[in-house]
């Protein structure tokens, strides 16, 4: 199975948080599973970092390549489907870089490893 994970889940796995779940961290550590992180999550981490929301140890571009690397993920790049298809998703959750992660998710076919309740009521498969 190939999953997406939100920002946290990604941090959240690298930094050992034990605000993962079991279920999530199951899903990431299984060997058989593909774990996407898209490059809106990517860019998210970076502003965070820039404006001191998270400590990463490292500049983004260090860190989070690094750390893909490191844990055998993979990019999921934004395409144009991805960008233009936000246009029609319905004002559920207003986050840009959760709403992009919604129609990756939705245009992929992929499960998004999130706590985050507010990505349910678009049809997507949550593992949490």
């Amino acid at each position: 199975m190939t999953i997406l994970l939100d920002t946290h889940a990604f941090l959240w796995f690298v930094w050992d948080d034990p605000q993962l779940s079991v279920t999530a961290r199951a899903a990431i550590k299984d060997p058989a599973n593909r774990k996407l992180v898209s490059v809106a999550s990517c860019w998210e981490i970076a502003i965070k970092a820039g404006n001191g929301k998270v400590t990463l140890g490292a500049s983004a571009d260090v860190f989070v390549p690094r750390e893909l690397t490191r844990n055998g993920f993979q990019l999921l790049e934004i395409t144009l489907a991805h960008a233009t298809a936000v246009e029609t998703l319905p004002q559920h959750h207003k986050d840009p870089f959760d709403r992009l992660l919604i129609v990756q998710a939705r245009i992929e076919g992929l499960p998004i490893v999130s706590v985050d309740a507010a990505f349910d009521p678009y049809g997507i498969t949550r593992i949490w």
